[in-house]
C-alpha cells in the first residue's frame, strides 16, 4: 500500500511518501520553491512524489474543520470562512483527487515519533506552537495503540510564548527561534529579569504548567523589558533571550516530570513538535529525566506529512536515517571534499538523497576544518550570519566521548548539545558557552560522509569537520544540482555533487 502525506497551508508546507513500511520519499516545498518555510505546496514536488506510482490513500496532517473552531474563537474570521484552505479544494489543483483522510495535529507529530522510534511502548511528549486546539500533549501509547492522557490547549502555548519572544526580539517568528536559542549563550542569567517575565506572561505559580495570562498569537510587541529600557546596547537583547531561554527549559521540564507521573508504564520516551528542535532543552531531558529518548529528526510540522501517513499506514516505518529527499546522483566526492579542507578551504557538498529535517547532515552541507580560530568569522561572512551565531561539529562517532561530555550515547541529526572538553583547540565548533550542537556520524548512519571525515582524520588527527547547511540566511538548503551551481556561482564556494 502506497500511502501520501501532507502539510500544507500553515507553514513548511512538506510531503511524505510511505510503501508498506518503507520511505519512498520525504521532502520540504520551500527546496522546491525557494521561499523559506514556504505554507505552499508546489507542482513539483508534487509531482516527485507521485512519480513513485500511483497513491492508495492520502492523508492530511490535521483536522481542517476543527482548526477553524479554534480561528473563530481566536477571531481570526476571514481566514475561518475561507474556502481556499480547504485541503480537498487545495489537492485538486495539482490533479489530486482522491480521498482524504484526516489525522489530528498533535496525533500526527506523535505518530510521525512513534512509528520511527526503537520502541514498541513509549510515552511520548508533543510541544509545539499550536495544532487544532492542543498546543502540549502527553501520550502513552503501546503497540501501535494511542492514549492521550494530557493536553494543555490554546491559547496556552510555550511555542507561540517562545516565538513572541523571538518577534520582540526583532527575529522572525516561526522561523528565527533557533537565533534566539544561540543568543541565549551569550547572555547572562538574571533572577529579577526571570521573575519579572514570570509576572508579565505567565499565570499561577513556579509549580503551573503552562497557563499564560495573553493569547500572544499575534506577538507581544506591547511588551516592554523595564529592566534593560536604558540599554542602548544589544546586550539587553541577549540577556532577554537567555531568560526567555532559561523558562522555556523550566515549562519543557516539568512537562516531563508530569509525563513520568502520568505514564509509569515506560522510561521510553519519543518527543516530538516545533519545540523539540530547542537542543539545548533536550540535552537537560536526555541527562536528567529521559535518557532513552527518541527526537525524529524533523519533529516540526514538515515532519507532520510524514506523521498522518504513518499513523494511516498503522505500523512501523523502516527509518535507519533522514536521507530521503530529492536524489543527486553520483559517487560521493570524498577524495575531492578532503582535498579541499586539508589546504583550509570552505568547501560545499551536495550529494545522494536531501536530509528530510531542517538540519544539514552531510549530504547538503558546507564543511570546513574546526581547528581554525578565524573560520568560523569567514563561514558566518558566507552565509550572512550574525556573528554570535555558532557552528556545528560532525565528529565520528567512535571519537565523540573523547571530545565531548555527551548526554547521550549518539546524536545523529544534530538534536543534543554537549560540552567541549578542548574549546581551545576546536575553537570554530565552540558556542561562547562552551557547548556544541554535535553530530554523531557512523559507518551506519551516512557511510559516504563517515569516510569523508575518516580520511580528514586519517591526515590531521583530528576526527572531525566543521558542518553547517549549504544555504545562506533566510533562504532554503541546496536542493538540486542547479541549486548547487547557483550557489557556487553566487557565494564564490566550491560545491562538489560528484
Amino acid at each position: 500500500m502506497r500511502i501520501l502525506g501532507f502539510n500544507a497551508l500553515n507553514h513548511d508546507a512538506a510531503v511524505c511518501v510511505i510503501e508498506d513500511g518503507e520511505i519512498l520519499f520525504g521532502a520540504h516545498s520551500e527546496r522546491y520553491s525557494g521561499k523559506k518555510n514556504d505554507p505552499d505546496l508546489n507542482q513539483e514536488i508534487v509531482d516527485e512524489a507521485l512519480s513513485f506510482g500511483e497513491i492508495d490513500k492520502l492523508a492530511w496532517f490535521e483536522k481542517p474543520y476543527l482548526k477553524k473552531t479554534r480561528q473563530f474563537y481566536a477571531g481570526q474570521y476571514s481566514t475561518a470562512l475561507s474556502r481556499d484552505d480547504i485541503p480537498k479544494s487545495y489537492l485538486k489543483q495539482f490533479g489530486i483527487n482522491q480521498k482524504i483522510q484526516y489525522v489530528p495535529h498533535h496525533l500526527s507529530h506523535a505518530s510521525a515519533g512513534y512509528y520511527t522510534s526503537p520502541f514498541d511502548e513509549a510515552v511520548i511528549v508533543v510541544i509545539d506552537a499550536i495544532g487544532e486546539w492542543d498546543c502540549a500533549t502527553i501520550w502513552y501509547v503501546k503497540n501501535g495503540k494511542f492514549e492521550k492522557r494530557w493536553s494543555r490547549k490554546y491559547p496556552n502555548s510555550l511555542g507561540l510564548w517562545y516565538s513572541s519572544m523571538t518577534q520582540r526580539l526583532g527575529l522572525k517568528p516561526q522561523e528565527d527561534e533557533y537565533i534566539l536559542m544561540g543568543m541565549a549563550g551569550w547572555g547572562q542569567k538574571d533572577s529579577m529579569l526571570r521573575m519579572n517575565m514570570r509576572n508579565d506572561f505567565f499565570d499561577g505559580d513556579n509549580h503551573s504548567i503552562l497557563q499564560l495570562k495573553d493569547n500572544l498569537h499575534r506577538g507581544c510587541k506591547w511588551w516592554q523589558p523595564d529592566y534593560y529600557e536604558d540599554d542602548d546596547s544589544d546586550e539587553w537583547k541577549f540577556n532577554i533571550a537567555a531568560n526567555v531561554q532559561w523558562i522555556c527549559e523550566e515549562e519543557i521540564m516539568k512537562i516531563m516530570r508530569l509525563a513520568q507521573r502520568l505514564v509509569p508504564e515506560t522510561d521510553n520516551c519519543v518527543y516530538m513538535g516545533g519545540v523539540a528542535l530547542n537542543c539545548v532543552a533536550n540535552s537537560l531531558v536526555a541527562k536528567h529525566i529521559y535518557p532513552k529518548i527518541w527526537i525524529m529528526p524533523n519533529p516540526g510540522d514538515a515532519g507532520s506529512s510524514l506523521g498522518s501517513a504513518a499513523y494511516v499506514y498503522g505500523d512501523k516505518i523502516n527509518f535507519e536515517q533522514c536521507f530521503i529527499g530529492h536524489n543527486i546522483e553520483g559517487e560521493y566526492p570524498v577524495t575531492q571534499v578532503s582535498k579541499e579542507l586539508l589546504k583550509g578551504n570552505i568547501v560545499g557538498v551536495a550529494n545522494g538523497k536531501a536530509e528530510y529535517g531542517p538540519r544539514a547532515l552531510g549530504n547538503r552541507s558546507l564543511l570546513a576544518d574546526p581547528r581554525g580560530k578565524d573560520i568560523k568569522d569567514k563561514v558566518n561572512e558566507i552565509k550572512h550570519r550574525q556573528e554570535f551565531r555558532p557552528f556545528a561539529p560532525s565528529v565520528l562517532e567512535e571519537h565523540a566521548h573523547e571530545i565531548f561530555n555527551m548526554p547521550v550515547r549518539k546524536s545523529q541529526f544534530m538534536q543534543f548539545v554537549a560540552d567541549c572538553k578542548y574549546p581551545d583547540k576546536y575553537p570554530a565548533i565552540c558556542h561562547v558557552d562552551g557547548t556544541s550542537r554535535v553530530q554523531t556520524v557512523s559507518k551506519e548512519d551516512n557511510p559516504n560522509y563517515y569516510r569523508l571525515i575518516k580520511e580528514f582524520y586519517k591526515e590531521t588527527g583530528c576526527p572531525m569537520v566543521l558542518n553547517t547547511s549549504l544555504n545562506i540566511k533566510g533562504q532554503p538548503i541546496v536542493n538540486d544540482e542547479k541549486d548547487a551551481k547557483d550557489f557556487e556561482n553566487r557565494y564564490g564556494v566550491k560545491v562538489f555533487t560528484k
